[in-house]
């Protein structure tokens, strides 16, 4: 399996007339002949339940059955194994490209595709993307270092951090990979089963540095912040159209990675090691969760779902529901979506080939 090198666009940081295009683009006609009437739609999630993803799958299946033609149940599958590889690649080899299956992956699908890891007998270059939904993430500190922000961090030197992991190439390479660009000290004690493992880690002191994604921050880490046991150094960031590095919009009083490493080290970020880290990041978060359909599914049905997309996102209830539900991130489609699903399956060969170093080296990792 070979990865391209494809230019960067614009993935979370849309602009309002890319993302209003994506509404008004007309349905072809070909669409109106698809009809799921009285079928029966498998979202395969590829982890278990009450994750991310699910809770993601959980929001948006009942808006997908409500404008699919036909308007068919959809009804979320779990298969978790393998860090989301066993459901994903069961659905490469079995889903049928009839509309009645569609898989959602998140950034666990992604990195070990992007690191080439053996397991993996999917190639995204063979879905269809129906929807891609970014999220963004916040990394904190423990209050009893003295560190008020970001401009502190000097007084970590000589400390040795340390954080709760889920693994060394779960979605948690992207804070693995961002604080050695800070040049922190971080010792990751991997085997949490969940973001929120870390965070409860974090609380009971066996842990001092952390990140949650944005819904995750402002539900149960924010507390902890505004009780001053917690210090908010920085966002992962979101990209604007033509793919440069800006801040979150939900937290814009924060640096993003890239001006935090500036600060810190006194330089732009560059080099192999930044080009590989900027990599996962995208696939991480500005294109972290993918809705896509089986390959060899027609055009029309591809269509049916997008178009079932378009008119979800300007459902009232969606409206409503969604920024509680999915962060305030915009969810994309059609050409937008299709931007953001090749930018977080993608990755230089000569940045993948540094990490796989890395990790081997000094992570035991085995690929």
């Amino acid at each position: 399996m070979t990865n391209n090198i494809t230019p960067r666009r614009n993935f979370l940081g849309m602009s309002v007339a890319l993302a209003t295009a994506a509404f008004i683009l007309p349905v072809p006609a070909m669409a109106d002949a698809v009809d799921f009437s009285g079928k029966t739609i498998e979202f395969v999630i590829p982890f278990g339940v009450g994750g991310g993803s699910d809770t993601w799958a959980r929001f948006n299946a009942p808006f997908l059955s409500k404008h699919l033609p036909g308007q068919p149940t959809v009804v979320v599958k779990n298969q978790p194994g393998g860090g989301s590889i066993t459901g994903a690649s069961q659905f490469a080899s079995r889903a049928k490209p009839d509309g009645l299956s569609i898989l959602g992956t998140s950034g666990s699908t992604q990195f070990p595709y992007l690191l080439n890891d053996p397991r993996v007998k999917y190639d995204y270059k063979d879905w269809k993307v129906v929807l891609a939904a970014p999220t963004g993430g916040v990394a904190y500190i423990s209050s009893s270092f003295g560190v008020k922000s970001l401009a502190d961090l000097g007084k970590l030197k000589g400390e040795r951090l340390v954080y709760g992991s889920q693994g060394a190439t779960s979605l948690d390479l992207v804070p693995l990979l961002g604080f050695r660009l800070l040049g922190l000290d971080v010792q990751h004690v991997f085997g949490m089963k969940s973001r929120g493992e870390g965070r409860l880690a974090f609380e009971r002191g066996e842990a001092n540095i952390d990140y949650q994604t944005t819904s995750a921050y402002l539900k149960s880490s924010l507390p902890i912040v505004q009780e001053g046991k917690a210090v908010p150094l920085f966002s992962w960031g979101a990209t604007d159209d033509d793919g440069k590095l800006i801040r979150d919009p939900n937290f814009p009083e924060l640096p993003h990675i890239g001006e935090a490493i500036e600060m810190v080290t006194g330089k732009k970020p560059s080099g192999t090691e930044w080009e590989a880290f900027k990599s996962f990041l995208i696939a991480g978060f500005p294109a972290q969760k993918l809705l896509v359909l089986p390959k060899g599914t027609p055009d029309n049905i591809v269509e049916a779902y997008r178009a079932a997309v378009r008119k979800m996102k300007l459902d009232p209830e969606y409206q409503a529901a969604k920024v509680e539900a999915l962060g305030g991130y915009e969810q994309l489609t059609d050409k937008a979506g299709e931007s953001l699903f090749k930018e977080g399956t993608t990755i230089d060969p000569k940045a993948r080939d540094w990490v796989r170093a890395l990790l081997e080296k000094e992570y035991n990792a085995r690929f």
